[in-house]
């Protein structure tokens, strides 16, 4: 009798000692799974996070670019009021100019040719700055609109990038949800069983 009840402890013995190392792998392969399913989730915000970034990226751009737009249209009016004030003041300044270098008296005309040359060359400078500044604010315009593309191209990608990112975000928190509620069950459930 003996015997027999040493031989069933031999037996039993490498079950007994096997049980917790088998439920020790288990949960390892849970809280594994759990770390790797919070990983995921830590990336999936991460991605939103970027997501988001972009899409502020582009709306400040597209917000820059109506700025400078807005602008450029208010200079290039100014500009063209500017341009008219000095062809007129111009033309003003040279009618008498003009009718002295007509004048009998050579001195006189020989004068207001000068005064017709520095005045020309006075002309000619103040509608060179003019012409720089047209330039400039036909620059900013051409930028402006440039920022206002990109900023819109940007926008739309970020949406799209976004809509996607919070679904995978959705699913896996719901999945990390759904594996630590298991896990939180099973554990709840081996505690009892004891």
């Amino acid at each position: 009798m003996s015997t027999l009840k040493n031989f069933r402890i031999i037996i039993m013995l490498p079950f007994l000692l096997l049980a917790p190392v088998l439920t020790k792998a288990q949960t390892d392969k849970k809280q594994a799974e759990l770390k790797r399913l919070e990983t995921s989730l830590t990336a999936a915000k991460a991605r939103v996070a970027l997501n988001e970034r972009q899409l502020a990226n582009s709306d400040s751009l597209i917000t820059l670019g109506n700025q400078m737009i807005t602008e450029s249209k208010s200079e290039t009016k100014a500009i063209e009021a500017d341009r008219k004030k000095l062809d007129k003041d111009n033309s003003t300044k040279q009618k008498p100019l003009i009718k002295l270098t007509t004048s009998k008296d050579k001195e006189e005309a020989t004068k207001a040719r000068a005064d017709l040359k520095a005045l020309d060359l006075q002309y000619r400078s103040d509608s060179k700055a003019l012409s720089t500044r047209l330039r400039d604010a036909t620059k900013k315009m051409s930028v402006g609109n440039a920022n206002l593309t990109k900023g819109k191209a940007g926008k739309k990608n970020a949406q799209d990038a976004l809509k996607i990112s919070r679904k995978t975000m959705d699913i896996a928190q719901e999945k990390y949800d759904n594996a630590s509620a298991s896990g939180d069950s099973n554990i709840s459930k081996g505690k009892k069983k004891k």
